[in-house]
């Protein structure tokens, strides 16, 4: 049974995988606005190796919000 061609698995699919990219933006999004940081800098999450050099810069750097 479909939707339009579209069977209700892979939507399914489709919809934990969009969950599963995104979730990261959504944690790091108030993360980085605490930090000082532009929150836009939390869309590299959906980066695969770029997301794991973003953790550890925000984690060993010094936040903007520190100097103020």
């Amino acid at each position: 049974m479909g939707i339009g061609g579209i069977s209700v698995w892979s939507l399914l699919l489709f919809i934990s995988i969009a969950l599963l990219i995104l979730l990261p933006v959504f944690v790091c999004w108030p993360i980085a606005k605490k930090a000082g940081y532009s929150r836009w800098w939390s869309l590299i999450m959906c980066i695969p190796v770029l997301n794991v050099i973003l953790v550890w810069s925000f984690a060993f750097s010094k936040w903007p919000v520190e100097n103020a």
